[in-house]
């Protein structure tokens, strides 16, 4: 499997990381421990030794399947990885707070679920707009100075909030949504990772799954799975999602001998310093990654790329109805 450093922290690990949200079942209609435990095995086994999780994921589940998978599997040497901290929850509500007194909290939380004495990339999850960037910079400076965290990272950040978190601390990544279908970061994230020496963990890779190649026009989402009310999936919009789909299948395949699942990740990381997150919660989900090896898009398949989204889908839609409150509660 490629590898990639995270900024200048000296941990390499690999281009294509395991995304556990699936995993802690909340917002994608539950989840299977065993089936879960196995998956982040394989990936590890396969060298996809990234695994991204975060508190929020299940309320403390996917943490806790994490640290399981890895401790008793005898594999948390071979892996790297990555959590986040800066959501608090409720009653199933969540918000931002990264006052330091919950960040804190949170570390001796995540290092619990997660059964390891160090966390190699802690990442604030959302920028929370009622607490100064640079104090919750110099709180996660400390904590590296303690040992309890390798590398630092922010999600969801804008350049102009990075500047001001890295003025009070080092940063080595930033985790934004990216894949085919949502771009946005091209115009300022994707440039700024660059000029920074940022390493881009690009939520999303697949599209909540629209470029795994698997959906129809018969997929149904039940109980509470956020494609729900994602507008991608959603009427005519999805429609024309799963038009441009088939035409990217067609391009993989008639030129590269590849999935649209392979396309799609290769496509991400072909983009910069950039590492795939690709969901998964059962084994043969990861069965696709050796496809994503030993191979780049040349020009011209870009383009044709370029012009399948511009006649199916030319006005594109951020994935911002994943975004929590900017406000906290009264009495959080």
């Amino acid at each position: 499997m490629e590898q990639i450093e995270l900024g200048s922290s000296g941990i390499r690990t690999s281009r294509v990381g395991l995304g556990t949200w699936a995993i802690g079942g909340w917002m994608w209609g539950g989840s299977d421990e065993a089936e879960a435990i196995a998956t982040i095995r394989s990936a590890v086994e396969r060298g996809v030794t990234l695994i991204d999780t975060a508190p929020v994921y299940g309320f403390g589940r996917s943490e806790e399947i994490v640290g399981k998978a890895l401790a008793e599997g005898g594999l948390r040497d071979k892996a790297q990885i990555a959590t986040k901290v800066g959501l608090a929850w409720k009653d199933g509500k969540v918000w931002r707070d990264s006052r330091p007194e919950r960040l804190r909290l949170e570390l001796e939380d995540s290092l619990r679920r997660l059964r390891t004495d160090a966390i190699d990339l802690y990442q604030v999850h959302w920028p929370d707009l009622e607490a100064p960037f640079e104090e919750t910079a110099r709180v996660l400076e400390a904590m590296r100075a303690e040992g309890k965290i390798r590398a630092i990272g922010v999600s969801n950040y804008s350049p102009a909030q990075m500047d001001a978190f890295r003025a009070e601390a080092r940063l080595d990544a930033v985790q934004p949504p990216y894949n085919l279908f949502e771009r946005e970061i091209e115009a300022d994230v994707l440039p700024y990772a660059a000029r920074s020496g940022l390493t881009v963990l690009s939520y999303g890779a697949l599209c909540r799954g629209l470029l795994s190649g698997r959906m129809d026009s018969g997929t149904r989402f039940e109980g509470d799975d956020l494609r729900k009310v994602d507008p991608k999936f959603r009427g005519e919009r999805f429609a024309h999602y799963l038009a441009a789909v088939e035409e990217l299948k067609t391009l993989a395949r008639e030129r590269y001998g590849r999935s649209v699942l392979a396309l799609a990740v290769r496509w991400v990381l072909d983009q910069g310093p950039t590492i795939a997150l690709w969901g998964a919660r059962h084994p043969h989900q990861l069965d696709p990654a050796g496809e994503v090896e030993g191979w780049t898009l040349d020009d011209e398949a870009k383009h044709a790329i370029d012009a399948i989204l511009a006649r199916h889908v030319p006005e594109s839609i951020a994935p911002t109805f994943m975004a929590p409150p900017t406000k906290r509660p009264a009495l959080a």
